[in-house]
């Protein structure tokens, strides 16, 4: 028998999300399960009850009718008291829960006998589970909007302009920490045209700072920022100490201040004192993006933006919620994917019968499991440590293959003998029965072959498009030496070349210069793919 998703309204104050939307109900009706949808619950991300209907989903008037019938409860924040006392005994729900942060609830959902799926405790190291990490999804949109925020406060272009009214320089904006939310302001803000600055206590990620147009600032002190699970840990009081003498620094200079620093289970770090916050200039900005756990500035009031000398500080908590339709695709997407995780039998086979396995031999999905049927199973255990393989036993070298050519055995001395023996031959035919000046251009003949034999044939083909102006330079000397031929020097005898050589003279013109623009071409077309 297939279950039944059911998607509740968000009663969370200005949450506007909704965990899924019409064009994946069409998908979850594929995998068999039939959809129902709280009436209303789309309407502040502007999705339609029409629109559901229409994608095959069925519209239930009122939460406690929704709650009792469906088997699998999809949502974006954690139920409140009230929605916990209407969900069904032996029912999944599916969403954020933040178990740490929210013992007493974890506690009220284990009492309902229910299974509970936590998408904020997703391990994020393994590469398959970036299609369900709705954590790195919702953050890369509120890293956008801060910089909009930002923007709208600071009331001033971000990028530099000349007009005839004067000169506007380029806003300067320090981001501090450089997970997805940060790597996301720092392209935003630098596609509208403003300085970027960025720090991290992780140094792995000056390069991805850099990539997106932004410098990295490094804090004057040696220390490994790298925490379990991609993200940052608590550093040291000395770190600490450097760190905040240069974003002290940074306050004076920039104009906008984005901070996105957290550490799981523990309270955001304060980064921004007061003192740096006075110190600022006046019509500063400050965008709190860790508002809701505590925030990373001193003078942060979650949910709302506030002046302090003279520098506004926005400490919305709903910055994901500001882009409601957004969120909630890339929301609902993130869903799907793990429910077709779920749809999985013991052996991996994928089923559309509408029914899920909470297989807790699956490393991401015991990770993810919070309560299994009443029974607390966070915290997960550790990861397993995969044992390195034992070093292979010592064997005869094999020959490296190089550029075209493919691994094979030497050859033998008696081949060798016999191939030398033939070319001696025929250097004694050419000397005896040829013109003298023939075997001058035979001999340069067969020497460019052999250079160009090891020029090319052992490059090997990672290095083929470096060898471009290589091959490009030898297409040079072919056609200088073409031109000697059809033109001899100014200072030797008037003696044209024969009409054979005149015209071989000609085709290897006319072949290095193909080669020559062509290669030319090639390469302009591989530099603009990675231009924007």
């Amino acid at each position: 028998m297939s279950l039944m998703i059911g998607v509740p309204r968000e009663t969370f104050p200005g949450e506007k999300r909704v965990a899924t939307v019409p064009e994946v109900v069409e998908k979850l009706i594929k995998l068999g399960f039939s959809v129902s949808v709280e009436s209303g619950a789309g309407d502040d991300a502007n999705f339609s009850d029409d629109a559901y209907r229409a994608a095959g989903a069925q519209i239930i008037e009122g939460a406690a009718n929704l709650w009792i019938a469906s088997d699998i409860v999809f949502k974006v924040r954690p139920p409140s008291s009230e929605e916990v006392a209407l969900i069904r005994e032996g029912s999944t729900l599916i969403g954020f829960i933040w178990p740490a942060q929210n013992p007493d609830l974890m506690q009220q959902l284990a009492a309902k006998r229910v299974t509970v799926l936590a998408l904020d405790s997703l391990p994020r190291t393994l590469s398959r589970a970036q299609k369900m990490d709705a954590l790195t999804s919702m953050a890369g949109v509120s890293g956008y909007r801060a910089v909009i925020e930002a923007a709208n406060a600071f009331g001033r272009f971000f990028n530099g302009q000349i007009t005839a009214a004067g000169k506007v320089p380029p806003a300067k904006v320090f981001i501090a920490g450089a997970g997805v939310a940060g790597l996301a302001a720092i392209g935003t803000a630098a596609n509208l045209g403003a300085i970027v600055r960025a720090n991290d206590t992780r140094a792995e990620v000056a390069d991805q700072v850099v990539s997106l147009g932004g410098e990295f600032v490094k804090v004057d002190y040696e220390e490994e920022g790298s925490g379990g699970g991609g993200y940052a840990k608590v550093m040291s009081e000395g770190f600490q100490q450097a760190q905040r003498e240069m974003y002290a620094k940074q306050a004076r200079e920039v104009d906008i201040i984005i901070t996105t620093a957290l550490i799981p289970g523990k309270p955001a770090p304060k980064l921004i004192t007061a003192e740096m916050v006075q110190s600022m200039k006046p019509g500063s900005v400050i965008v709190d993006m860790a508002a809701e756990q505590g925030g990373n500035c001193e003078l942060t009031v979650p949910g709302q933006s506030v002046v302090k000398h003279g520098v506004t500080i926005v400490g919305y908590t709903d910055l994901a919620s500001r882009l409601a339709k957004q969120s909630s695709t890339l929301y609902s997407t993130n869903l799907l994917r793990l429910t077709e995780e779920l749809c999985k039998a013991a052996d991996g086979t994928k089923t559309t019968d509408g029914t899920i396995n909470v297989n807790m031999e699956d490393e991401a999905i015991r990770g993810l499991t919070v309560v299994k049927e009443g029974n607390i199973t966070w915290p997960p255990p550790p990861p397993k440590v995969v044992a390195a393989p034992p070093a292979p036993k010592a064997v005869a070298p094999v020959p490296k293959a190089h550029g075209h050519g493919a691994p094979s055995a030497p050859a033998s001395a008696g081949k060798i003998a016999v191939l030398f023996g033939v070319v001696a031959a025929l250097f004694w035919l050419v000397g005896a029965y040829a013109p003298a000046a023939f075997l001058g251009h035979f001999t340069v003949f067969v020497l460019a072959c052999f250079i160009g034999y090891m020029v090319v044939w052992n490059v090997a083909a990672s290095l083929h498009t470096p060898l471009m102006s290589v091959t490009n330079a030898i297409s040079s000397i072919i056609a200088i030496g073409a031109l000697i031929q059809i033109a001899p020097p100014l200072d030797a005898p008037i003696d044209r070349p024969d009409t054979l050589i005149r015209w071989l003279a000609v085709v290897g013109i006319v072949l290095t210069s193909i080669n020559m623009f062509g290669g030319f071409a090639v390469t302009r077309r591989m530099l603009a793919m990675f231009r924007k």
